[in-house]
């Protein structure tokens, strides 16, 4: 009987196959994708990259696919790290080098909706999430009174400004170091309340000048910039959304500054956008490939 083609397939089936695990760096825009993990009936990145595999190596069903971190719905990535294995020398014979060629099959398959833009064949204990060092993701706000055009809400999260940008950039130093983060994450329902321990490496705001017009005349980009070791659900957006808030003067910067280690998110700003957040970055030893995206091993990730 062959695997349906809506299930992953675990170790435990490609165990009877002697199998290679690869390295495959994945950009996206997330605007019409129902998040990172697979759903039944719905556009993921895995589902639809496992449905690329599949039919590029020629699997009875989609493999299983583990990546660096998990985005919601709406997020985008400009470089996900995953690892996936497949069978061993499913392309020994082919004219073209098997990364080249996974690299195009696959992105052939996906028609632009989500793109392999690296391949590589890796060692067997190379983890996609476990062997990160961290993970750097960067959010836009578009600072402008005028009613912000529909396409920008795809990548961008328009505000009116202009906001306290010294205020926002003291937030994120209070957010730096090794904090509980309960207070700016979403966990499952019925989950145990206990203490969401992350280390922030680095967080910052910066002011850009909209030099390609993409906002009404006047329209100024900040982007936050942020690294972690690791992050917990919805933690960026509560972070960006109770930061804007302030920038605004709609929430008070002590209750905010206070909330950090906290359990309590009372009071707080609901999280921003999905549309203004990427991921950018993700760090390996040079072993593992090195970092994907923005190498930030030289700055805040030490």
């Amino acid at each position: 009987m062959t695997t349906p083609r809506w299930r992953a397939l675990s170790s435990s089936d490609l165990a009877t196959r002697a199998t290679t695990r690869w390295r495959l760096d994945l950009a996206y825009d997330g605007t019409d994708l129902h998040g990172f993990a697979p759903q039944s009936g719905l556009a993921t990145v895995t589902g639809l990259v496992g449905e690329a595999l599949a039919r590029v190596v020629g699997l009875d069903g989609p493999p299983l696919i583990v990546g660096a971190g998990r985005t919601d719905a709406g997020v985008h990535a400009l470089a996900q790290v995953v690892h996936v294995d497949l069978p061993a020398g499913w392309a020994a014979t082919a004219r073209v080098p098997a990364p080249e060629r996974l690299v195009r099959s696959v992105n052939s398959q996906l028609a632009g909706r989500v793109r392999v833009t690296w391949a590589r064949e890796t060692s067997p204990d190379f983890h996609a999430r476990f062997s990160a060092r961290w993970r750097a993701y960067r959010y836009l706000v578009l600072e402008q009174d005028d009613p912000p055009l529909d396409f920008t809400r795809t990548w961008s999260w328009s505000v009116p400004g202009p906001l306290d940008l010294a205020a926002m950039n003291r937030l994120a130093a209070v957010a730096e170091g090794t904090h509980d983060f309960r207070a700016f994450c979403r966990r499952p329902s019925g989950a145990p309340d206990e203490p969401l321990i992350r280390t922030v490496l680095g967080a910052r705001w910066t002011r850009h000048v909209d030099e390609v017009a993409i906002g009404a005349p006047g329209t100024s980009v900040l982007r936050f910039d942020v690294v972690a070791i690791s992050f917990c659900h919805t933690m960026v957006r509560s972070l960006v959304g109770a930061m804007v808030a302030v920038g605004a003067g709609r929430l008070d910067e002590a209750l905010v500054a206070d909330r950090v280690g906290q359990a309590s998110r009372v009071g707080l700003a609901s999280p921003a956008p999905p549309g203004g957040l990427a991921l950018v970055g993700v760090g390996y030893d040079a072993r593992d490939g090195g970092p994907g995206g923005v190498d930030l091993g030289g700055g805040w990730a030490r």
